[in-house]
């Protein structure tokens, strides 16, 4: 259901603006950093060239105290390589996973950037909020 502050943004908008809105905004959403995308950025940081799924899952687990669904996390890989914000590398086969071979991820140079401008916004955000200084809401 639209709002109506939604219907009279869309009356106010020529078709062709509208267009180039919705546009925009899905361009910002398949650019934008999410949070659980950062959270397997920095846990495959954490992990190091051994980073595959099963251990980025871990850590996340170990850091956030809650359970990282193993689709979740390639889920989240899977967006990360479309941004070229990771890149993966086949390692070898292995008997213990009947042949099959992991595949290992490691962070981009743009990755590494995307990752400390959202600090830096986060950081910028929460700073002098008085209920993060034991202010009240």
């Amino acid at each position: 259901m639209l709002s109506r502050k939604t219907i009279r943004l869309s009356r106010a908008l020529r078709p062709l603006d509208i267009l180039t809105f919705i546009t925009i905004v899905e361009q910002m959403s398949r650019e934008a950093l999410g949070n659980f995308e950062l959270m397997v950025l920095l846990a495959i940081l954490r992990v190091g060239e051994d980073a595959y799924g099963v251990p980025i899952a871990r850590e996340i687990e170990d850091h956030s105290g809650r359970q990282a669904m193993l689709g979740s996390v390639y889920a989240a890989l899977e967006r990360l390589e479309t941004k070229d914000l990771v890149a993966s590398a086949m390692g070898d086969p292995t008997p213990e996973r009947g042949g099959r071979a992991k595949r290992y991820f490691r962070v981009t140079a743009k990755s590494l950037r995307e990752a400390q401008d959202t600090q830096r916004t986060l950081v910028g955000l929460w700073r002098g909020l008085p209920q993060f200084h034991g202010g009240r809401a």
